[in-house]
């Protein structure tokens, strides 16, 4: 089977100079619950090519055993640093789509035609859909196929407001993930600030924050019925 992770192409947070885009664990996490299974994994971003990194990702006090991996992992190094491009991929070659995410993703993502058609179109296809913490957001644009929001009346979850407010960006980010999901419709779900939460509502699975990465992923599998 083939799984298409999306990422983001998005570098600055806001007008701050500051730098932002994936989280590590949100990408790494996955990927090894992903190739563990034995999926083929194809990697995507907007710009194709290496995606930006939210350098507090890579603080040593935000590893996990998963970003460490990573870091001995040429191979998964190579990847990454070679995403194709976001238009090219077709919701045809593959079974299924996860996003990780990190801030970046609020930025280009929850706007970009070419993932909002892909999200559709595997959600018509009914192919399992997964994001985690600020990827969620890219759903807020998505209907389906009778016009609807893909969330609407549907079980999410993602960055809640109160995660948000923590790291002090509430200000800063384009818009609130908790807050878009709900004004779509979404009935909106989380459990305490930094736990491990994901929530399944037919095939669209969404992860509340980074701890909840590779819980979201092991989600998609069973939806795979791997």
């Amino acid at each position: 089977m083939k799984v298409l992770m999306v990422l983001t192409s998005h570098d600055q947070l806001g007008n701050t100079g500051k730098p932002t885009g994936f989280w590590l664990e949100e990408f790494a996490a996955p990927y090894y619950v992903f190739r563990d299974a034995g999926l083929k994994i194809t990697l995507a971003s907007p710009k194709g090519g290496q995606p930006p990194l939210d350098p507090k990702s890579d603080a040593p006090d935000a590893q996990t055993d998963d970003t460490r991996r990573f870091r001995h992992d040429s191979d998964a190094q190579q990847r990454l640093a070679n995403t194709v491009k976001l238009d090219s991929v077709s919701a045809e070659d593959f079974d299924a789509v996860f996003y990780p995410g990190g801030h970046g993703p609020l930025w280009d993502l929850a706007d970009d035609k070419h993932s909002i058609t892909l999200i559709e179109q595997f959600w018509a296809a009914g192919k399992p859909v997964g994001a985690v913490c600020h990827a969620p957001g890219v759903l807020r644009n998505v209907i389906k196929p009778d016009g609807s929001p893909l969330v609407k009346g549907k079980r999410v979850t993602g960055f809640t407001n109160s995660e948000e407010d923590g790291v002090g960006l509430t200000a800063i980010v384009p818009f609130l993930v908790e807050d878009e999901l709900k004004k779509a419709g979404g009935l909106f779900e989380r459990t305490d600030d930094w736990g491990e939460y994901a929530v399944v509502d037919g095939h669209l699975v969404t992860g509340q924050n980074p701890a909840s990465s590779a819980i979201a992923a092991e989600e998609l599998l069973k939806l795979l019925n791997l």
